[in-house]
């Protein structure tokens, strides 16, 4: 175990993109600030979780904690895959977005935790004086064998019905999996999913099935924008998906009862005997109401400029 006592809360500790730095200006061997004795830089504690070892911090820590644990990150070379991940032990409060894209390994948090939280959730702890999280989509995917506060959770198939808005629910998931969420779900719903269902019940925020790799969301409200953006494959299924729908968009397919607003390459298709059976096997509309369903898919290529957006993720728009 290394120990890391902070005077003052970073953000991005055990970061595995570390802040997206692909995309960034971010250095993962710049070192921690605020240390007491200490001088380990974001890969150091990165590393030390790849070896499944815990990493205990004394103080609090900023915004988006443990990001991405447990994924092998292609961008950095990385197999896109799930690998094991150790503990992370901190004794004070964590800021927002905790665990998004999370995976892999456990959060023991003695102080308070900001919402939104990412693709976590608290189970019963081992640690006396410590609240448990583990990642959403290790628990209905690995077997963990954990017991849920609230929710519940049978077999592979989860009920999120404790209010709480997560960011990038069902991350990475590659199993045949069912979440259902019993109100609004936060950013990035099923990034990078590759198979099973996502239910949400209530609205969704900006890139819903952003480079969804296989498997079914539905949103039963509207999503913000960016829907599907970078979609490879799968299906996103939605009352309204918002705007600027299927930016950069590869291929699967997205439906929705209004007619979107779409980025290319994304296009208007037609609604065909194999979509009419897909949506009435995900909804409960009659074959009248099934028709009124929009569809998009992937276009052809073409001419374009890339757009950085506030989330730092990026979009193509046609070249003038």
């Amino acid at each position: 175990m290394i120990t890391i006592e902070l005077s003052n809360p970073p953000d991005n500790l055990c970061d595995y993109t570390y802040n997206f730095c692909w995309n960034s200006d971010f250095n993962p061997d710049s070192t921690v600030p605020h240390q007491q004795g200490t001088e380990y830089t974001y890969r150091d504690i990165v590393g030390h979780l790849k070896k499944e070892d815990t990493v205990q911090i004394i103080g609090n820590v900023g915004k988006r904690l443990a990001q991405g644990m447990g994924a092998s990150i292609s961008h950095l070379g990385g197999s896109g895959k799930t690998e094991n991940a150790g503990n992370i032990m901190i004794d004070g409060n964590v800021a927002a977005e905790a665990g998004m894209g999370m995976i892999a390994g456990a959060l023991y948090i003695k102080g308070n935790i900001e919402k939104p939280l990412g693709n976590i959730v608290e189970v019963e702890s081992d640690r006396k004086g410590y609240r448990k999280f583990v990642s959403i989509t290790e628990l209905v995917c690995r077997g963990l064998q954990e017991k849920l506060l609230q929710n519940k959770l049978e077999g592979n198939d989860l009920l999120l019905n404790d209010s709480i808005l997560r960011n990038t629910l069902a991350a990475r998931c590659d199993c045949e999996a069912s979440i259902t969420v019993e109100g609004d779900a936060g950013n990035g719903s099923g990034l990078l999913m590759e198979k099973g269902m996502l239910l949400i019940k209530g609205n969704s925020g900006m890139n819903t099935a952003a480079h969804l790799n296989g498997g079914t969301i539905i949103v039963k409200g509207k999503c913000e924008e960016f829907a599907g953006a970078y979609m490879k494959k799968g299906t996103l299924l939605a009352e309204d998906p918002g705007g600027h729908v299927g930016a950069d968009m590869k291929g699967g397919i997205i439906y929705s009862k209004v007619k979107a607003n779409i980025d290319p390459p994304a296009k208007k298709g037609k609604i065909g005997r194999e979509d009419i059976r897909t949506i009435r096997k995900l909804t409960d509309a009659k074959r009248f109401d099934v028709l009124r369903y929009n569809k998009y898919e992937a276009g052809e290529e073409g001419k374009y400029i890339t757009i950085k957006l506030r989330d730092g993720s990026l979009v193509r728009r046609p070249a003038d």
